[in-house]
């Protein structure tokens, strides 16, 4: 069984197009049932996501590009703040980074409701959302890097200020 969607290969966020490929009766007419039952994509995003298979291999080499250079950035100024984990990421745009901290949910709306760095502040997503065991990953929080270059160094150097004052209070 493949299963690929429009919004993540080509960046198409909200779209819901995708599509399953497999050699399994069964499963195709399962999901052409669920499809026909459930699913109504809007034309716009159907149009939208046939001129998407359009798109030139050298447009893919140079997201790919981008993206590889900003992942190696997160993740290895992540690395430099003390307390923090970080794995490479090998497929996705987010990285799941164990902070030093026991409530990564409370972190994060502290960051927003009450720390500021030079008049800004970063959001970060509590990881534990994104796991079905109970009680797992509480203290990591899921960070995209979908930002610019510049804006990821300042989004990590507004962090490392944020856990060093969250963790004095």
């Amino acid at each position: 069984i493949m299963v690929d969607s429009v919004s993540k290969r080509y960046s198409m966020c909200g779209a819901r197009i995708g599509f399953i490929v497999s050699k399994n009766k069964q499963v195709i007419a399962t999901a052409l049932k669920f499809a026909q039952a459930r699913l109504s994509p809007p034309t716009y995003a159907q149009i939208a996501s046939e001129a998407a298979l359009d798109t030139p291999q050298s447009y893919f080499d140079e997201v790919i590009t981008e993206y590889v250079g900003r992942r190696n950035l997160l993740v290895d100024e992540l690395q430099k703040i003390a307390g923090v984990k970080v794995a490479k990421p090998k497929g996705a745009f987010y990285c799941i980074a164990e902070l030093p901290v026991k409530d990564a949910e409370d972190f994060a709306q502290w960051m927003l409701e009450h720390f500021q760095h030079n008049g800004e502040t970063v959001m970060v997503a509590p990881a534990a959302g994104f796991y079905s065991t109970p009680d797992t990953g509480l203290n990591q929080v899921r960070i995209a890097y979908v930002l610019n270059k510049e804006s990821l160094m300042r989004s990590v150097a507004i962090l490392k200020e944020g856990l060093k004052v969250y963790n004095s209070k």
